[in-house]
């Protein structure tokens, strides 16, 4: 997929919305320095080029009961292309699975995963992992502190 040309009030409006989605398009256009009809237009422009992808709250998981991070290193026993689609297909509508990359070099995928706790982990890596023939191995390492997260997109000058 091609990048899309990103004029600076583009940039300004995604910079904005980045830290808060939830203003309204007065809001929005005031904070972007422009007027709310052009804003408007720009930002379903940006929605339907997919720069947009979606607009989300972000929760904080130990209010919520999810307070273990762990980041898991995942190697297939084989990594054919179809043992490797058909990893990403059974994790993608896992919620506890965050993110989902896969790497190179090293194991095959690195996985972001959030549960509640220790025995919620190993509830999922058994269901997983370990159910799952084609996973060799599984390393995990757990947070035990998180200095930095920030849900953002870098945008180019």
């Amino acid at each position: 997929m091609d990048a899309i040309e990103l004029d600076e009030a583009d940039r300004r409006l995604l910079e904005v919305l980045q830290q808060d989605c939830s203003l309204s398009n007065q809001e929005l256009a005031q904070r972007a320095h422009l007027t709310p009809p052009t804003c408007l237009r720009r930002v379903r422009r940006l929605v339907d080029s997919g720069v947009i992808e979606r607009r989300i709250a972000v929760l904080n998981a130990e209010r919520v009961g999810a307070g273990l991070t762990a980041i898991v290193e995942i190697t297939l026993a084989e990594q054919a292309a179809e043992r490797m689609t058909a990893f990403e297909t059974l994790v993608a509508d896992v919620p506890e699975v965050q993110q989902c990359y896969r790497v190179s070099p090293g194991p095959d995928f690195v996985l972001m995963l959030l549960v509640a706790d220790m025995p919620a982990y190993h509830a999922l890596v058994h269901r997983l992992f370990t159910a799952a023939h084609q996973v060799r191995n599984v390393r995990a390492f757990f947070s035990v502190h998180r200095s930095k997260f920030v849900p953002r997109v870098p945008l180019p000058d």
